[in-house]
């Protein structure tokens, strides 16, 4: 663990891993927001793990059968044990913390869970959510057989956990179709926030999406509220801010971010400040050619126009000319239904979603063709 300190001296690791420490131990009952889950999912979950379950929304509501799923900060293993029901025999569910008493009982219960289920699709893997190529258990028998006694010997061990980043990443690049999380991207320390959104952003397979819940505020939160150990470990103190949570994806390479649940009254206030919990969906693109071949589209409403990703407006029942990789993006969820989409008759568009709309239209053949002056193609 890092020894940094912020805000105003407050060491945020050793306050998050001390609590959820004791937390894995003895159950809390004021350390998160309640959560309402599929009780049918809840019954072949050991009473140990449902009570000492922390988190303020359920994204596993949102896996599909046969994915691969990682859960950051998967605590006592909740969420991961409700996703292993849903994506089933031919999915995969990894739960990666860095908190031993939690991982612990996530463990602890993971023969019995597997039996109940009659396959086992579960693991769980130390390391810390921002930087997901650490394998931190690989590192402390290296560790272990090299102890750090001096500042040279800190140096080697710097040398030693890179290597393992590029050697044996915890997780690896484009290997996990959606990432979930359920309260915990606010404990993270806000200098460490960019390289968490990028590090969510670089496991998943192009076209995964993350779903998260985490707690948000209403406005920025003082210093003086981010300088209290209790606050920040009890997920107030780090909460985002409502619209920066939603611009942290955007900001990472995401597209199609959209807000799934807002609790509507706020779970806890302080002062002025209301702290409620958002879940919210983002999608990372899938790989494009360039390309000067053009497409359309008609947005159909209900509201007067939109402004895309690519940022290109689209007024409502008005066909627009997108290039290659927007169209591509457009043709996937959650976008698809929005539209109605005119795919160039010269061009091969790939797979789109079950349901999705087309309307084969040889727009070279056109008078002007794509992308002549006058167009709206972008």
């Amino acid at each position: 663990m890092s020894s940094e300190v912020c805000c105003g001296g407050l060491n945020v690791e050793s306050a998050v891993r001390e609590r959820y420490s004791a937390a894995a131990n003895q159950a809390e009952a004021a350390l998160c927001c309640p959560v309402s889950y599929d009780r049918k999912f809840l019954e072949i979950i050991p009473p140990e793990i449902l009570e000492r379950d922390y988190g303020c929304g359920d994204p596993s509501k949102h896996v599909r059968a046969g994915e691969t799923v990682l859960d950051l900060g998967s605590g006592g293993g909740k969420i991961c044990y409700i996703a292993a029901q849903v994506v089933g025999a031919s999915g995969r569910v990894i739960g990666v913390d860095c908190n031993d008493e939690m991982l612990n009982l996530a463990r602890e219960y993971q023969s019995v869970v597997g039996e109940r289920l009659g396959f086992h699709n579960v693991e769980f893997r130390k390391g810390k959510i921002q930087d997901l190529r650490l394998d931190l258990e690989r590192f402390e028998t290296i560790l272990a057989e090299n102890p750090v006694r001096s500042s040279s010997d800190w140096l080697r061990a710097e040398e030693h956990a890179n290597s393992l980043r590029a050697s044996a990443p915890l997780i690896a690049d484009n290997s996990v179709d959606v990432v979930v999380s359920n309260c915990v991207l606010n404990l993270v320390r806000s200098e460490d926030r960019r390289q968490l959104f990028a590090e969510i952003f670089r496991v998943l397979k192009p076209g995964g999406r993350a779903v998260i819940s985490d707690i948000v505020s209403s406005d920025d939160v003082p210093l003086e509220l981010q300088a209290d150990a209790k606050l920040w470990s009890g997920c107030i103190s780090g909460a985002f801010r409502e619209d920066r949570f939603l611009e942290a994806f955007e900001s990472a390479g995401f597209h199609g971010v959209e807000i799934l649940e807002r609790q509507s009254e706020p779970w806890t206030t302080v002062g002025p400040l209301e702290f409620r919990s958002l879940t919210v969906r983002a999608f990372k693109p899938q790989p494009t050619t360039a390309s000067d071949f053009c497409h359309a589209v008609v947005y159909r409403g209900p509201w007067k126009s939109v402004t895309t990703d690519f940022r290109q407006e689209l007024a409502r029942g008005e066909r627009v000319d997108v290039r290659e990789a927007e169209f591509a993006m457009l043709a996937q969820p959650p976008y698809h239904d929005q539209l109605v989409l005119l795919p160039n008759a010269n061009v091969e568009v790939g797979a789109a979603p079950s349901g999705t709309m087309f309307v084969s239209l040889d727009l070279a053949a056109e008078s002007g063709g794509c992308c002549s002056p006058g167009s709206k193609c972008c």
